[in-house]
């Protein structure tokens, strides 16, 4: 099996793959791609290719439902980096409520003043802050990261309000029980002084910091976002500061226009810039591929279904990739099932949306003869023989 990394990977990540898995530099001979922020959406699609890894949380680089259609799982690593992201987060909090920056500029721009430890002392009432201590903390998006936030902020005396439409039940728990789970975004924005955005970017949340939302927050809040650009309006934005309802805008995506913003701080997108991040989210991208490859196991896909499997203990095993239709199941089914001297030990099948996975486990092996009947049906887009 070969892979092609399109990014510069952590060799903690690389030092994990044995034969048959071998680094290749020409990604069209390439089976398994590993990637961080190369953009793929006007890439050719090597033939061979069965799936790619980012080695990160964020996908937009990555044509999802192209790669759907050609039978390319898509395995992106949520948490991997979450506490890189977590600690920035707290970085940024901190440089909001205290103007750190401007006293380190101000030091730099009067390192030559031989008085300047008399000096400093009257200039250092421009920086003054206030301390975190006892502030509200808005957290939108309680998964990996926002859990890491929720708890770091409770262990510095914040209050805690959080909101997450698709959190599951049994994940409450591992929440500071003191947070108030918030109904409605109007909600948080009303109580919280600060309010971190930890969510994906999708046609829902695409500009969901706006004029109107702004309205609803309480004047001098500070807001973060370590998620995508576009979650905010940068045009509501610069009016917000500029009216003083928002005291600062932290954002780690700098633009044309934030950068040049009076009232933000602009991180050059360093939310998972760390060695420990840059390692766990390698390790956890080539397990995933590895295990792919090896047992047809899906884990951390965001165009397929998730499906654990373990080692296949049968005489052959094969996944489908396939449209999520009904008829389509049953017809495969059906045509296993009356191929010559075949029989079915076990059947899985999976669907996310319009896509589903399908993995029949085999008393027997695999002939080409079925593979090629199987590839007559529509709908199919990839066939994968495990074993």
């Amino acid at each position: 099996m070969k892979i092609h990394c399109l990014n510069n990977i952590s060799k903690y990540g690389l030092d994990l793959l044995k034969p048959p898995f071998e680094l290749t530099k020409d990604v069209h001979e390439s089976e398994l791609i590993l990637v961080r922020s190369a953009v793929m959406h006007e890439m050719e699609i090597p033939e061979n290719l069965i799936a790619v890894a980012r080695a990160g949380a964020g996908v937009n680089n990555i044509p999802l439902d192209k790669f759907a259609k050609a039978g390319i799982v898509v395995f992106n690593t949520p948490g991997a980096n979450a506490n890189g992201v977590k600690e920035l987060v707290l970085a940024g909090m901190l440089l909001s409520a205290r103007d750190i920056h401007g006293g380190l500029n101000w030091v730099k721009n009067n390192a030559n003043d031989p008085d300047i430890a008399k000096t400093v002392e009257k200039a250092k009432a421009q920086f003054g802050g206030t301390e975190i201590l006892g502030k509200s903390i808005g957290i939108i998006g309680l998964g990996a990261i926002g859990m890491l936030v929720a708890n770091a902020c409770k262990a510095l005396g914040m209050n805690l309000y959080g909101y997450d439409v698709y959190l599951p039940e049994e994940r409450k728990h591992l929440l500071p029980p003191e947070l108030i789970f918030c109904d409605t975004l109007d909600e948080l924005y009303a109580n919280t002084d600060f309010i971190t955005l930890h969510v994906p970017l999708t046609p829902e949340t695409k500009g969901m910091i706006n004029e109107d939302s702004l309205s609803q927050m309480k004047q001098g809040v500070v807001i973060l976002n370590y998620s995508r650009d576009t979650l905010v309006d940068d045009d509501a934005m610069e009016k917000a500061i500029e009216s003083k309802k928002v005291k600062k805008y932290v954002t780690d995506f700098p633009n044309p226009r934030t950068a040049n913003m009076d009232g933000v701080l602009c991180i050059p997108h360093l939310g998972a810039s760390t060695e420990e991040s840059e390692d766990n989210c390698a390790v956890m991208a080539v397990r995933q591929l590895v295990n792919y490859t090896v047992t047809g196991s899906i884990v951390n896909s965001v165009n397929f279904p998730n499906c654990e499997l373990p080692i296949c203990e049968s005489a052959g095993r094969i996944g489908i990739l396939h449209e999520n239709t009904p008829m389509l199941l049953n017809s495969m089914t059906e045509l296993i099932s009356h191929f010559p001297k075949t029989k079915i030990i076990k059947l899985i099948n999976n669907v996310k949306n319009d896509v589903a996975y399908t993995v029949y486990d085999l008393e027997t092996t695999i002939s080409s003869k079925l593979i090629d009947d199987l590839n007559q049906l529509n709908g199919i887009f990839r066939i994968r023989i495990i074993q």
